[in-house]
C-alpha cells in the first residue's frame, strides 16, 4: 500500500477496492465491473494474501453459480421451478402497474415481468423503484395454482449500493489535495496515474503530466454533466468504449452502429420516451459506421442536442448526455494539413455542419495510448458502483457549482453562441469533477478553461474548414486569466498548420439566365483567398451564354493557354486530389528565355521518378530556348540501384543531345532541398520535387493516364522567386 491507498482507506472505508484482483477476475468472467468490484470488496477486504486467495475464489463461485446470462432465461426458470428457490445475481426493478394496484418486479436477464415482491424490499432499498439495482436475489416458486405469479422474491441482498450519502462522499473528498484527487479518479477506473503522468510528459504542450489525465477525465464529463455531447476518436485499445459499457449502471453503449427515433428518442407507437429518458449518458460506439435507420432521426437528435427538448407528437424533454466514440486510424498532421480534409472525415455522411456545432468537446484519443497490463492501476481505488453513485448524484445537482462558474470564468474574444455553452458547460462538469465541496484556485480554475475551450476550438476548426463561408471563421477564442492577460487557446496539432487556421474558402455559383427562347447555365468556382487577403481582392467571373456552353472547371492555367511574358513570383498550394496541373502550365512560363536549368531532385529510385523527370524535360524541349540542362541527384541505397538509375539518365541524356540539349548529371551523399533554377534569376522550390501526382492504376483508359492535368495531384506546396541577377 502506498500513501494514496492510505489515505483512500482511510476516507472512504468500506468503499475502496483492490483494482488488481478487478483485472485478474475479469478476465475469467464477462460480468460487469461494478458487479465484480463489490463482491471483491465484500470477500477480499483483506491485505492478507491467505484471505484474499479464498475471497476470490468465493468471488467465482458466486458468479458461477448464480450469475444469469441473458441466453439461459428459460434455463434459470427451470433452475426454480425444480429446485423451488434459486439464488441468482441480476438487475432488479420494481414498477406499479396501475390497473392492477400492485407492484411487481422484473429482473432483467431472468425474463420475466411479473415477480410478485414483499413491500418491504422496495421500501427498504429505494432505488429498487427508479433505475433498479444489482442484487443477489432469491427467487422462490409459488406452487399455489390460483396466483396469477410463477415467481416471488424470497430474499434480496444487495450488490449495488441501495442508498448514496452525498455528504460523507464531500466529506472523503476534503481529505485529498487537487493532483491527489485526480489520481483518484483515474485509479478508480483501473489506469496506473504515475504510467499515464509519464506518458503525457512526451505530448506537445505538456509541462506538468496532466494534459493527458485531462483526456482520461474529459471521459467522466458526459456521466456528471447533463446534455453533454462530446466526441472521441482515437486508436483502438484506448479504453473509450470500454470505459462507457463498464463503470457505470447509468451510461449505455449503443454498439453496431445502429440508432432509431424509437429507441434512441421516443416510441410515438407506445408513446413512450426512449434511451434519452432512462440513461444520464448514451454512448455510440464505431460512430463512424453509425446508421439511421429512419430520416428524421437527426433532424430530431439536432434539436435534442441543441436544448435537451424534441418534438415528437408532444414536447419531449430529456437530460441524457451524448457520447460519440470511434477509431481514427489516419495520420494526424496530413489531416491538419489538408486543405479538403479534417479531423471529422471519418463520420457518416449524416453528420452535417448543425450536428457538428452542437459537439461541446473533441477529446483528441490519438494522444491516448493504448491501454494494456503496463497501465493497470494495482492499487486501490473507489468502488466503481460507489463513484458512479456520486457522479448521478452531482449530474442532477448543477444549482450549487454555477456561482463558481460565474466567479472565475472570463470569457475573451470570438466566443460565439454555442462555443459559449460549450466551454461553460465543460468548465461546470470539470468544477463538479474536480471540486464538488468547494472552490478551485483561479490558477486552477485557468486550466480548466484551456482545456474546455481547446476542446471546443477543435470542433470549430473543423467547421471552419467546411463552411464555404466565414461563419465559423472566429476560431481564436480567448478567455482573462488570473492576472487579467488575455489568452488564446490552440489545439496543438494544429496550432501551426496553415490549411487548418487559414482554410481555403470555396463556393460554386451557378447562374442561371433565361431568355425568351434558350437557357443558359454557366458555373464557375470561385476560389477565395484567406480573410486577411479577401478585403483588397477583387472576385470577378464572367457569363457564358451560349446554349452550347460548358461546365468550366478552373485551373491556375489551362495547356492550350498562351505563356506569359512576364510571370509573376509567387506561392502555390495545391491539395490532395486537385486536378488541372500539368508540367507545363507549372513550369513553361518560367523557363522562357531561360538558356541553362538546373534542378535538384533527390529522388529517381524508382519508375515512375525517372518518368517524372523525362516529363519535366519534355517542358522544358517544348518551350525551346534552353540549351543545357543539369541534375543532381541522390546515390540510391545500393549500388544496383544507383546503376539503374544511371541507366536510365545515359538514354535521357541521349535524347536530349538529338534536339540539341546538353544533359548532364551528379550524384550527391547529402542533398535533400528539391528546387529548379534558370540563368534568368527564377528559383522554383518544390515541397515534392516533381512527383506530385497521385499513383493512378496501369489502365490506358483512364483519365490522366496520358494528360498529366487531368491527374489528381497529392497536396504539396510550390514557390516562385525571382533573383536579381
Amino acid at each position: 500500500m502506498d500513501r494514496l491507498d492510505n489515505k483512500l482507506n482511510e476516507f472512504f472505508p468500506g468503499k475502496v477496492v483492490r483494482k488488481d484482483l478487478l483485472h485478474e477476475i475479469k478476465r475469467a468472467v464477462n460480468v460487469p465491473s461494478f458487479v465484480l468490484e463489490l463482491l471483491l470488496s465484500r470477500y477480499c477486504a483483506s491485505e492478507d494474501p491467505e484471505e484474499v486467495e479464498e475471497g476470490k475464489k468465493a468471488v467465482l463461485q458466486t458468479i458461477e453459480k448464480s450469475y444469469v446470462r441473458p441466453d439461459e432465461s428459460n434455463k434459470a426458470q427451470a433452475i426454480v421451478e425444480q429446485k423451488k428457490r434459486h439464488k441468482f445475481i441480476d438487475k432488479i426493478h420494481v414498477k406499479y402497474v396501475e390497473r392492477e394496484k400492485r407492484y411487481w418486479a422484473e429482473m432483467e436477464n431472468f425474463a420475466s415481468k411479473r415477480i410478485a415482491i414483499n413491500p418491504q424490499f422496495y421500501q427498504k432499498n429505494e432505488k429498487l423503484l427508479e433505475s433498479g439495482i444489482w442484487a443477489e436475489v432469491t427467487l422462490a416458486y409459488n406452487e399455489v395454482q390460483e396466483d396469477d405469479y410463477a415467481f416471488y422474491v424470497e430474499d434480496l441482498r444487495p450488490i449495488q449500493i441501495a442508498r448514496f450519502d452525498a455528504e460523507t462522499y464531500f466529506n472523503g473528498r476534503k481529505g485529498f489535495t487537487t493532483d491527489e484527487w485526480i489520481d483518484v479518479l483515474i485509479r478508480s477506473i483501473g489506469i496506473n496515474p504515475d504510467w499515464i503522468a509519464n506518458y503525457s510528459k512526451k505530448l506537445k504542450g505538456d509541462k506538468n503530466g496532466r494534459r493527458l489525465k485531462f483526456h482520461i477525465l474529459s471521459r467522466f464529463l458526459p456521466l456528471v454533466q447533463s446534455n453533454y455531447n462530446s466526441i472521441e476518436l482515437g486508436g483502438r485499445s484506448t479504453g473509450k468504449s470500454y470505459f462507457y459499457s463498464e463503470f457505470s449502471p447509468y451510461s449505455t453503449l449503443l454498439s453496431g452502429g445502429q440508432a432509431s427515433t424509437a429507441t434512441l428518442l421516443y416510441n410515438n407507437q407506445r408513446k413512450q420516451v426512449g434511451a434519452v429518458g432512462f440513461w444520464d449518458n448514451v454512448a455510440f460506439d464505431e460512430v463512424a459506421k453509425m446508421k439511421i435507420k429512419d430520416a428524421d432521426t437527426i433532424q430530431i437528435m439536432k434539436d435534442y442536442m441543441a436544448n435537451g427538448r424534441f418534438s415528437r407528437g408532444q414536447e419531449v424533454t430529456g437530460y441524457a448526455s451524448f457520447s460519440f466514440v470511434g477509431n481514427f486510424d489516419l495520420n494526424i498532421q496530413t489531416i491538419v494539413n489538408s486543405y479538403d480534409h479534417d479531423l471529422l472525415v471519418t463520420l457518416p455522411e449524416a453528420f452535417d455542419i448543425a450536428v457538428i456545432d452542437r459537439l461541446y468537446n473533441y477529446i483528441p484519443g490519438w494522444e491516448i495510448p493504448k491501454i494494456d497490463d503496463k497501465s493497470y492501476n494495482n492499487n486501490y481505488g473507489l468502488i466503481t458502483d460507489y463513484l458512479s453513485e456520486a457522479l448521478h448524484y452531482l449530474f442532477t445537482h448543477d444549482s450549487e457549482y454555477f456561482s463558481v462558474v460565474g466567479k472565475y470564468l472570463h470569457l475573451g474574444d470570438n466566443v460565439e453562441g454555442r462555443d459559449n455553452r460549450a466551454i461553460q458547460k465543460s468548465v461546470l462538469g470539470f468544477t463538479k469533477l474536480l471540486f464538488p465541496t468547494g472552490e478551485p484556485t483561479q490558477e486552477e480554475f485557468d486550466e480548466i478553461v484551456a482545456y474546455a475551450m481547446e476542446g471546443r476550438r477543435r470542433v470549430k476548426e473543423q467547421l471552419n474548414k467546411r463552411k464555404p463561408d466565414e461563419e465559423y471563421a472566429h476560431i481564436n477564442m480567448s478567455y482573462i486569466n488570473a492576472e487579467g492577460e488575455k489568452v488564446v487557446v490552440y489545439c496543438p496539432e494544429s496550432q501551426f498548420s496553415e490549411a487548418t487556421q487559414n482554410p481555403r474558402k470555396e463556393a460554386e455559383l451557378v447562374l442561371i439566365k433565361e431568355t425568351d427562347d434558350e437557357c443558359s447555365v454557366a458555373r464557375a468556382v470561385v476560389e477565395k483567398k484567406a480573410v486577411a487577403e479577401m478585403e483588397n481582392e477583387v472576385i470577378e467571373s464572367s457569363l457564358i451564354e451560349s446554349s452550347e456552353a460548358k461546365d468550366v472547371k478552373t485551373s491556375n492555367t489551362e495547356e492550350n493557354e498562351a505563356i506569359e511574358k512576364d510571370p509573376k513570383a509567387k506561392s502555390l498550394d495545391i491539395r490532395y486530389n486537385d486536378i488541372g496541373y500539368s508540367y507545363d502550365s507549372l513550369f513553361a512560363e518560367y523557363l522562357v528565355g531561360a538558356k541553362y536549368v538546373e534542378i535538384q531532385e533527390p529522388y529517381l529510385t524508382n519508375g515512375y521518378q525517372l518518368q517524372d523527370l523525362t516529363r519535366f524535360a519534355e517542358t522544358v524541349a517544348k518551350v525551346g530556348d534552353c540549351q543545357r540542362l543539369s541534375l543532381t541527384t541522390k546515390v540510391c541505397d545500393t549500388p544496383e540501384d544507383t546503376l539503374k538509375v544511371q541507366d536510365g539518365l545515359d538514354q535521357l541524356k541521349a535524347a536530349l543531345e538529338e534536339i540539341g540539349i546538353d544533359f548532364e548529371y551528379t550524384f550527391s551523399d547529402t542533398i535533400h532541398a528539391r528546387y529548379i533554377e534558370t540563368d534568368t534569376g527564377w528559383n522554383i522550390s518544390l515541397d515534392r520535387g516533381l512527383h506530385i501526382y497521385q499513383p493512378i492504376a496501369k489502365n490506358y483508359y483512364l483519365m490522366g493516364y496520358y494528360e498529366l492535368a487531368l491527374r489528381p495531384c497529392k497536396e504539396t506546396k510550390i514557390i516562385y522567386t525571382k533573383v536579381k541577377l
